[in-house]
């Protein structure tokens, strides 16, 4: 079972998860925009017999403490990862990062390559379709404040998330827990910051991700959903013309992101991390 565990950057409280094992080479899981920790639980198991896994809440998510308004930036992001990585004394890890979690990926292998050892990205690349980021606009900022119960929160992801509409109830439920926190009066409200959403109502000016992508020197795998409207075909095939050792799989019948449980996704990551 994965322990919590807090440390404070400049003032800022943020949590992870260790999911063991002590001793093995260390791989850090980072989560997508509306994501959390708890979302490699799935996963962690099926790495934890060659790595010390641990997966983030990234600040103003999970049980992460919030930020200042205007300081939910990749670079801030990328910047805690480091402060995370040099209060654990790691010097060099694995990446895995889903969507969010693999743009915080780019911006830290690109500016830290002689950290990094291996590099996965799920359903993200330099590039991103806009018609994703129109459908994520749409959802996250006009997204409920409120639930009823677990089933309602359920139900809003089942509706918003094409990677959960054929996950079963009880599995779907248990998943979406940990992304809402009991209100004052009774219902449930989500774990992260408001500030977080609001921005999401008007398109922000995107970074030029291929400036750190072309400097990542360690090999990368991209998994990619074959129904993804974020990460395009094309722009798969552009990151492999940028630098050497990208690997990609694309996972059938999946949008945005994949669970990285798929038989297919495993086998990747299993074959990339040389797990056996």
């Amino acid at each position: 079972m994965a322990v919590s565990n807090f440390i404070t950057l400049n003032g800022l409280r943020l949590h992870f998860l260790d999911h063991g094992t002590q001793g093995k080479p260390p791989l850090i899981c980072i989560h997508g925009l509306t994501g959390n920790a708890h979302n490699f639980d799935g996963l962690a198991p099926h790495l934890t017999s060659h790595f010390h896994v641990r997966s983030i809440d990234v600040r103003g998510r999970g049980d992460s403490g919030w930020a200042a308004v205007g300081e939910y930036t990749p670079q801030n992001y990328a910047t805690d990862l480091a402060g995370l990585l040099d209060e654990l004394k790691l010097e060099r890890i694995t990446l895995i990062g889903t969507s969010m979690g693999g743009m915080i990926s780019i911006l830290f292998a690109g500016g830290y390559p002689h950290r990094v050892e291996k590099v996965i990205l799920n359903d993200i690349g330099p590039d991103v379709d806009p018609a994703g980021i129109a459908r994520i606009q749409s959802y996250v900022g006009e997204s409920p404040n409120e639930f009823n119960n677990l089933q309602e929160v359920a139900a809003y992801y089942r509706e918003n998330y094409p990677a959960m509409r054929n996950i079963p109830e009880a599995t779907l439920v248990e998943q979406v827990k940990w992304s809402v926190k009991p209100a004052e009066n009774g219902k449930l409200t989500w774990k992260m910051d408001p500030q977080i959403r609001r921005p999401m109502r008007t398109a922000a000016r995107p970074m030029d991700m291929w400036v750190p992508f072309a400097r990542i020197e360690a090999p990368l795998l991209v998994i990619r959903g074959a129904e993804s409207d974020i990460l395009a075909a094309r722009t798969v095939e552009r990151m492999k013309t940028v630098i050497r050792n990208v690997d990609s799989v694309e996972v059938p019948g999946v949008g945005h992101a994949p669970s990285l449980l798929e038989p297919e996704s495993l086998a990747a990551i299993k074959k990339f991390l040389a797990i056996s």
